[in-house]
């Protein structure tokens, strides 16, 4: 399938946002794979596998594309290792430029406490922005009752910064409706979730979450940072 204009990509996304804000997810993601087909992927953090399965139904074989930046706990890891095994999906995973050795022999060891906005940058922002080069539109888990931040995510966007379409087919669930989906199917899940992380990231940057904590409140505790970059 052949690349949009950006401008035509543009003015496809703001349409689609208006006319599928009611769509369940899976009409959402179904209407991503007959629009860009091989150009359409999934980004997932392997906190659990809900869009990854949600989009292999409508897209079966469809690329999900993870970030593994060298900070991740072991049952991130393995979380996406049982996706890619039992899923009808192509995981793909990306890395950074340089190894966690590497950026800490030209920055210095823990840039992760230093300066955790270049670190992600570093880690994460630019390993995905080059990862999805060759895609025109990308879904992501993200939920508007998970932060203030979020609460004006729209279905369908358009990612001015990528130029890229901004899928969030489960923007509008909840975490009542995660949780269903993932009873009713058998949706592989990350084992932390259950072990007081509601939000998973790398593994230097995420605490438990005490009860009564919003559920972000473990990433990147102790400072004002509440997005890695990737969506803001």
């Amino acid at each position: 399938m052949t690349r949009l204009e950006d401008t035509d990509l543009e003015g496809l996304a703001e349409r689609a946002g208006r006319d599928l804000e009611d769509a369940p997810a899976l009409e959402i993601l179904r209407w991503a794979a007959d629009t860009f087909g091989s150009r359409f992927c999934v980004t997932s953090s392997m906190e659990d596998a809900v869009v990854a399965h949600l989009a292999s139904r409508a897209f079966p074989g469809v690329d999900v594309v993870f970030l593994d930046t060298g900070y991740h706990f072991p049952e991130t890891i393995g979380t996406r290792d049982a996706v890619a095994a039992v899923m009808d999906v192509n995981v793909i995973t990306l890395t950074p430029r340089q190894t966690v050795a590497e950026q800490d022999a030209e920055y210095g060891p823990r840039l992760h406490d230093r300066d955790p906005d270049l670190c992600c940058a570093l880690r994460k922002v630019r390993p995905l922005e080059e990862g999805l080069r060759e895609y025109d539109a990308w879904a992501t888990g993200l939920r508007r009752d998970e932060s203030p931040t979020r609460a004006a995510t729209p279905v369908v966007g358009w990612d001015a910064r990528r130029r890229k379409v901004k899928i969030s087919p489960i923007a509008r669930w909840t975490q009542a409706d995660v949780d269903a989906y993932i009873a009713e199917h058998g949706v592989l899940t990350n084992p932390l979730l259950m072990d007081g992380y509601p939000s998973i990231g790398c593994a230097p940057c995420t605490r438990r979450v005490l009860e009564g904590e919003d559920v972000r409140s473990g990433r990147w505790a102790g400072s004002n940072k509440t997005e890695c970059g990737l969506h803001g």
